[in-house]
């Protein structure tokens, strides 16, 4: 058995920041899906479609590989966080890229992933499930002091809207929706720093290697 971690969690919970330094920490590839659905998202209104055409984002996310999303500052903004929630609802997408996905999981060696299905849908036997949460204000005032810190000017109460509705819309969709998987272990960060968050989550993983011998 290859170590597979997934990480799950909805948006600016930390679980991207924690899925990287696991990575690091375990030599392991790692992919942050997310940027998947947010490059569907960029290119599909970049071409001037539509974010609720299904069939159009669909041919997108058929047309994009993991190096579509390794170092587009695009995928960081407020706005393709927004447009990937919409195209991540459609079905088509979310098969479009199941594949990519499962694949990169499937590496000798194991990967980590982070996302929204990682442990319920990409990798159901992962030996490793976190799902990582906090407090949609915390979450919030995460995202909001990122995005300024970048010269963005957002209001924090529009970013708490924008979480809540991200957060409604991940968990309600049909398709894959968000949600901790039975056999995941559930991290909440709202009263943590990285530092105590990473060490929680790390030791997380090593009880997984343990009781998988790996």
């Amino acid at each position: 058995m290859s170590l597979i971690i997934a990480v799950d969690g909805p948006a600016a919970s930390g679980k991207g920041t924690i899925a990287a330094r696991l990575a690091r920490t375990y030599g392991l590839p790692h992919l942050d899906t997310g940027l998947l659905y947010r490059a569907v998202g960029v290119k599909l209104l970049e071409a001037g479609g539509s974010l609720d055409d299904e069939a159009a984002a669909t041919q997108v996310a058929r047309s994009l590989d993991a190096a579509d999303v390794s170092e587009d500052p695009r995928l960081t903004t407020g706005e393709a966080g927004e447009a990937a929630s919409r195209v991540a609802g459609h079905p088509g997408v979310r098969a479009a890229l199941l594949d990519l996905q499962q694949g990169f999981a499937a590496q000798a060696g194991g990967a980590v992933l982070d996302g929204r299905d990682i442990g319920t849908v990409i990798a159901p036997d992962a030996p490793a499930k976190l799902f990582v949460t906090a407090a949609p204000e915390t979450r919030a005032d995460r995202r909001w002091k990122q995005l300024t810190a970048r010269g963005f000017d957002i209001a924090f109460d529009d970013m708490l809207a924008d979480i809540q509705r991200r957060d409604e819309r991940d968990a309600g969709r049909g398709a894959a929706p968000m949600v901790q998987a039975e056999d995941a272990v559930l991290l909440d960060t709202t009263d943590m720093g990285i530092e105590a968050a990473f060490d929680a989550a790390r030791r997380i993983v090593e009880a997984a290697r343990v009781k998988h011998g790996l």
